[in-house]
Parts: structure tokens; sequence; C-alpha cells
């Protein structure tokens, strides 16, 4: 690592601390969602610094990896975090004995029931939504703003905020290193985006981190997706 690099990562988390800082400071409805991937733990532990009972949403779908739910719940008690878990309305096995098993018949239709239904409607008593999301991370992801305005399906509109939105790979990893936070241990089996077990394997093309995702088959799981 360049000193040039070193300090202009160091420039670009002080510029993140400072904007939650500022966008925080007169705010009593804050939420943070969190998948428990690298730089959602980096948002997580800036946003602690300045409210530590922020509440943490994690969208229990049902079908997470076992790594990935033992080291949320070793995060949450090493951080003494507000963790709240998001549940679908219907069980996995009331889920697949209703429509059969749509993570492999119809993943967008999995996802509405598992993921962006359930958070929508615990975004609710929430004004302010904080992200990890990064342009780097998808075409999709492109022009993502540092904060934006999103609408429920309700009609109830959110700050969104996300702090991270010009970082790179590098960034988020060197900055969790430097602060030590532990990552989620799937990262050394190869996967660079995770998210349920059924839709993630390793990445086919070393140059889109979320070509793991869903077998290609879509790129957003439409939690980020404005309703219509």
């Amino acid at each position: 690592m360049t000193t040039d690099w070193a300090s202009e990562l160091e420039v670009r988390a002080s510029t993140a601390s400072e904007f939650l800082r500022n966008r925080l400071a007169y705010e009593e409805r804050v939420c943070v969602t969190s998948s428990f991937q690298a730089e959602d733990m980096v948002v997580v532990h800036m946003v602690r610094e300045i409210l530590p009972r922020v509440p943490v949403l994690f969208l229990e779908t049902g079908y997470h990896f076992p790594e990935t739910i033992t080291y949320r719940d070793r995060m949450a008690t090493e951080w003494n975090m507000n963790l709240v878990v998001v549940e679908p309305e219907r069980t996995v096995a009331q889920q697949e004995a209703e429509f059969g098993i749509l993570n492999q018949t119809a993943p967008d239709k999995c996802c509405a029931l598992r993921k962006v239904e359930p958070l929508f409607r615990s975004l609710a008593p929430y004004s302010v939504w904080l992200t990890g999301l990064r342009r780097e991370q998808s075409k999709t992801r492109a022009n993502l703003q540092t904060e934006e305005s999103f609408t429920l399906p309700t009609g109830q509109t959110l700050a969104k905020l996300s702090p991270l939105a010009e970082w790179t790979t590098r960034d988020v990893w060197y900055y969790a290193e430097e602060h030590g936070i532990p990552l989620l241990p799937l990262y050394e089996q190869g996967y660079t985006s995770i998210g349920c077990a059924p839709c993630t394997s390793l990445p086919f093309d070393p140059n889109d981190p979320r070509s793991g995702r869903w077998s290609g088959r879509k790129l957003e799981c439409g939690i980020h997706l404005q309703a219509t």
C-alpha cells in the first residue's frame, strides 16, 4: 500500500464520518440495514460511533449460509449491537409448501416475499435508512448518490444514506483491517458477494463481484429499487 493511497483513504474515511455526524446530529429515527458483509460492517462501525444503539436490521430469509448466521451472532454479541432480525410472514416450510422452491423457479418472487416486503414493512418507523451500498459493486449502482430520497410502497419517504458510495473494495478491506473488524469467513473461500446460500456461488467473472449471485439471472434482490 502506497503512502498516497493510505492518505487518500484516511481522508475518505474522515469525510464519510463527518458526513454522518453532521447528517445524524438531529435525527432520532435512524436505522442501518446489514447483510453482515464487509461494507455493511464498516458502515455499522462508523454509525455506532455516533449512535451506539442504532437499530441494525438483518433480513432473516431462512436461506442464509450457516457461516453468516454464526458471524452475525458473534458480532452482535461482541459489539453489543442493537440487532433487529426481520422475518418474512411465511416460514421457509410454509412458502415451499405453497409455492414450491421459488429460489429455483421464480427468484424475483422469492426475494419479494423474503426480503423486499419484510424490509419495506420494517422501515416504516424510521426516517433515515443507512446502507453499505457502493457504486463499484454493480452497474445497477453506478449512479448511486451518498444521499437519496427513497419512497416506500406506502408513500412514506425516507432519506437513504450510502456513505461509502465512492469507496472501492480495497478501501473497505483496509478500513476493516485498520479498525480491527473481523470479516465474514466466507470471503476466505472466494466469495465476493454473499446472500442466500441457494442463490450465491463463487463469482464466474473476476471483474464483477456480484456475478455469483442468482446464477447471473438478475443483479438485484429488489430492496434497493424504488417501489412502483
